[in-house]
């Protein structure tokens, strides 16, 4: 089972959502409420809700998805366990709630709508709410001997194993053959051998790694192997003066269509690689 969870302050059209007629959408939890449509519903959490001015997220919106699998099991019964145990996990038993389940889709999912506000006004500390919710979802499945993400990502790992090996050694081959001498040699290399490769670029337009596509399954490095993350593929590869020279103007690194900077860290760890290579290059010269 997948917990999401975020505050939020569209509580009426949020609810409309989850109580939608045309999703074939049952009630399967509720908590302190006595309303019968979503406007009600809504009413009875403004109530509360106003006993607070300075919270203006003043709703939860969680999504419990149990696997496919788990939901052609489970009856509404089941599914107001699940509810009713998330809630008492996430300490929220004394707030207003309630839960709708999808009947129109193959995978059943619930829609969790909890008022952050109490009884007293006081609005629940919502920091990291989402890997809180991440982290009770778990408990939950285990309780209720449910699928866990982790069975989920070990099932996973174990049926791709045979692929990410082969992935692994084509990067092998492509090093020793190739020796490449900057990341998009690289790349271009591993594309020769039917392996696509995506950088991962964060917010800080800085990379990050890559992501690895073969056979419709795509993995990043580090899943491939311990040994493909950026900082140990760039121990691999023999850069040339032309990245020594755009890692010294701090210029962005063009790959695959996409251009990228480095990190700090990543940057000086090539910076002093080269050097090395150059002071060997230079003694052994008799220089």
């Amino acid at each position: 089972m997948i917990g999401k969870g975020s505050s939020i302050s569209h509580t009426k059209a949020s609810m409309r959502y989850g109580w939608n007629q045309e999703k074939d959408a049952d009630v399967v939890f509720r908590q302190h409420l006595t309303g019968q449509n979503p406007s009600e519903i809504t009413r009875e959490f403004k109530l509360i809700q106003e006993q607070n001015y300075n919270c203006k997220k003043n709703t939860f919106s969680f999504v419990l998805s149990p696997t496919i699998e788990d939901g052609h099991k489970l009856k509404n019964k089941d599914l107001n366990s699940i509810a009713n145990s998330f809630i008492k996990e996430m300490k929220l038993e004394s707030r207003q709630a309630i839960a709708f389940v999808h009947n129109d889709k193959k995978h059943k999912h619930i829609h969790l709508y909890v008022n952050r506000i109490d009884f007293n006004g006081k609005a629940y500390n919502d920091s990291f709410i989402g890997k809180k919710t991440q982290l009770k979802a778990e408990i939950v499945a285990k309780k209720l001997d449910l699928t866990t993400v982790k069975d989920i990502q070990q099932l996973k790992k174990e049926q791709t194993k045979s692929i990410r090996k082969e992935i692994k050694e084509i990067h092998e081959t492509c090093l020793k053959q190739n020796k490449p001498r900057t990341f998009q040699e690289y790349i271009d290399g591993m594309k020769q051998k039917d392996v696509q490769i995506t950088p991962s670029i964060n917010k800080s337009n800085q990379l990050q790694g890559f992501r690895y596509e073969y056979k419709g399954n795509s993995f990043k490095g580090s899943s491939v192997h311990r040994t493909m993350s950026i900082n140990n593929l760039s121990d691999r590869i023999d850069f040339n003066k032309d990245f020594q020279k755009a890692i010294a103007n701090n210029s962005p690194i063009k790959l695959a269509n996409k251009s990228a900077l480095l990190s700090p860290n990543l940057a000086l760890k090539i910076t002093k690689k080269i050097i090395t290579k150059t002071l060997k290059h230079t003694l052994s010269s008799g220089i």
